[in-house]
């Protein structure tokens, strides 16, 4: 744990090398993450990866959220670790978070890449009502493992259920280890609501990379595009049969992401 602006962030460190900061998405923390990414980019980088503002072990606090102010608790991480510059990854709301990062902190950002993730405002591609539904429902009468079950088909394909039900069992259980409050949850999700960056694309500096599953119903894959036409020189990779949490062919995303990092 670190104290980070007005809250204590806790945070888990993997590898050595130039630093790689991983920003998870909403509700998530560092057991989301899937074990096959820290094993991957730890081996070449300094692997950070830490739980934002009111999921997991870091605090919750009392103001209203948004997406700059995630972007501020990253910056405020990377100075209470030394760190003064580091690639960025980050994952659907993380991906927002990145980007606000880059805004707001170009000089902390050496590269970045972009998953599953999207402007907002109102040239993105909105989340469907029914999708939209599913992440409104009020989680206080449900169970963490009924929410995690609930979540699960959001974040894959139907056919990497069916094929892989252990993965997605292994999935829940990691989900259901220290799960998000409802209003942290909430509160969190107004501020990917509120998220609107599209404006500013055109100022990130940093050389950027953008994946996103064609299959994704959490995250429109036309938000790809739209961050790509965006951002100056992005490069931007579909993965056919991949939904949002790019689960379906997890080596191809490494692989992807490692040549890009290793690029001079």
């Amino acid at each position: 744990m670190l104290k980070v602006n007005d809250i204590q962030m806790y945070y888990e460190l993997h590898g050595e090398g130039f630093p790689l900061i991983m920003i998870a998405g909403l509700g998530a923390n560092v057991d989301w993450w899937d074990p096959r990414w820290i094993q991957g980019f730890s081996q070449e980088f300094k692997t950070v990866a830490f739980d934002n503002r009111g999921a997991g072990h870091t605090d919750v606090s009392d103001e209203e959220y948004s997406i700059a102010l995630f972007g501020d608790d990253t910056a405020g991480l990377m100075d209470a670790m030394g760190i003064s510059r580091a690639h960025v990854l980050g994952i659907s709301m993380g991906g927002m978070i990145a980007q606000e990062l880059a805004l707001n902190y170009p000089e902390k950002v050496q590269k970045l890449v972009l998953c599953s993730t999207s402007c907002g405002g109102a040239k993105s591609i909105p989340v469907s009502q029914e999708v939209l539904t599913v992440l409104m429902t009020d989680r206080g009468a449900l169970s963490p493992e009924e929410i995690a079950r609930t979540m699960i088909p959001l974040l894959v394909t139907e056919d990497f259920l069916r094929n892989n039900p252990e993965l997605a069992e292994l999935a829940i259980q990691q989900m259901v280890k220290a799960p998000i409050s409802n209003k942290a949850y909430m509160r969190q999700l107004k501020a990917i609501l509120n998220f609107d960056t599209c404006a500013r694309l055109s100022q990130i500096e940093a050389p950027t990379l953008i994946l996103q599953g064609k299959r994704d119903i959490l995250v429109a894959p036309e938000n790809a595009s739209i961050l790509g036409e965006a951002i100056p020189n992005a490069n931007l990779v579909y993965f056919e049969n991949s939904a949002h949490g790019l689960l379906e062919e997890t080596e191809t995303v490494i692989c992807s992401v490692l040549e890009f990092l290793r690029k001079d």
